[in-house]
């Protein structure tokens, strides 16, 4: 790669307020192991970049205590009839707009139970508004818009912890006795004396230093937030019964690929053959299951439908009551 070029200091003279601010983000920060990159060849890129993408899952891995509070919160609140909202911009809008749009068809649940707000509406899915991200006021009004309450509960995404839009949700949702949330990539200590941390009442924050390219968090803090998303709807949902051992049986087959994946978590879980499969579900009207009850516990359609709405769809308890034995 050649010889190291010395990293430039920071200048002496004093900065704005907000580069000052910037300025001592981890997330900002010069990263010394790739600071001669652009020397370097196409594989040496790759290298650098999965070693440092190798940090990210131990820095998740070291917020799961504070992963795990999450989660009993979004249960409770589901329980409670109340609703996960993600909010972020830029790329930590589009990731919890991900999250929120795969919640339906994996696990079956109402559009409705996770949503997302991204900072300059849905346009910015796919093109950056980045002026956006700087109207706090917009923030709060989105918060209104969705009449959050006390039985909700409000994720804030924000790699810098910083981001006005965010700082406004939060702030607004937490004036409304909403449970708030901060997912950032910046140390703890540092989030704990900012003013987004007087608004979040779960800090969860996998410290995964600063980026392959400087100020870049689409890249490993966007993976780390990714990760952690990831982590609070598909425990929450398994908390709530969503699955059945490790499979999700809880989705709505509404197109031929989804209703083929029925078929096969039947004939799977409950060892009938294809024709089978496709018998109960037609009586269970494709509700996978209501099927999957009904062969395990071998018990007409309106039986098994009955017994998962008093567990709470929790398809090892509807059994458990059947047949007054624990299920292996």
């Amino acid at each position: 790669m050649g010889a190291a070029t010395p990293k430039p200091s920071a200048p002496e003279h004093s900065l704005p307020s907000l580069a000052e601010e910037l300025a001592q983000l981890l997330t900002e920060q010069n990263n010394p192991a790739t600071w001669d990159i652009d020397l370097a060849e196409t594989e040496r890129i790759l290298e650098l970049i999965s070693a440092e993408d190798h940090k990210v899952a131990p820095a998740v891995a070291r917020e799961l205590p504070a992963i795990a509070q999450a989660v009993e919160r979004i249960v409770d609140a589901f329980q409670r009839g109340g609703r996960l909202i993600y909010v972020g911009a830029g790329t930590s809008g589009r990731l919890g707009i991900l999250d929120a749009a795969e919640c339906p068809p994996t696990f079956g649940t109402a559009p409705e139970l996770v949503q997302a707000i991204i900072a300059g509406g849905p346009e910015a899915v796919f093109q950056a508004q980045e002026g956006a991200e700087d109207r706090r006021e917009d923030g709060a009004a989105a918060i209104a818009a969705r009449m959050v309450c006390e039985r909700d509960v409000v994720c804030g995404i924000a790699a810098s912890a910083r981001t006005p839009f965010v700082i406004g949700a939060l702030e607004e949702a937490h004036r409304r006795g909403a449970t708030t949330i901060l997912v950032t990539t910046n140390p703890r200590q540092q989030v704990q004396q900012m003013e987004i941390a007087r608004y979040s009442h779960i800090l969860i924050c996998p410290e995964v230093g600063p980026e392959v390219i400087a100020g870049s968090t689409r890249m490993k803090s966007g993976t780390a937030q990714k990760l952690v998303l990831n982590m609070l709807t598909t425990a929450a949902m398994i908390r709530l019964g969503k699955t059945y051992h490790n499979i999700m049986v809880d989705l709505r087959p509404t197109n031929l690929k989804l209703r083929e994946r029925a078929k096969r978590i039947l004939m799977l879980l409950a060892n009938v053959d294809y024709a089978t499969a496709e018998h109960v579900l037609h009586e269970a009207s494709w509700d996978t299951k209501v099927a999957l009850l009904m062969l395990l516990g071998q018990l007409p359609a309106e039986q098994a439908r009955e017994l998962l709405a008093r567990h709470q769809g929790r398809i090892r308890q509807a059994l458990l009551c059947h047949v007054q034995q624990p299920q292996q």
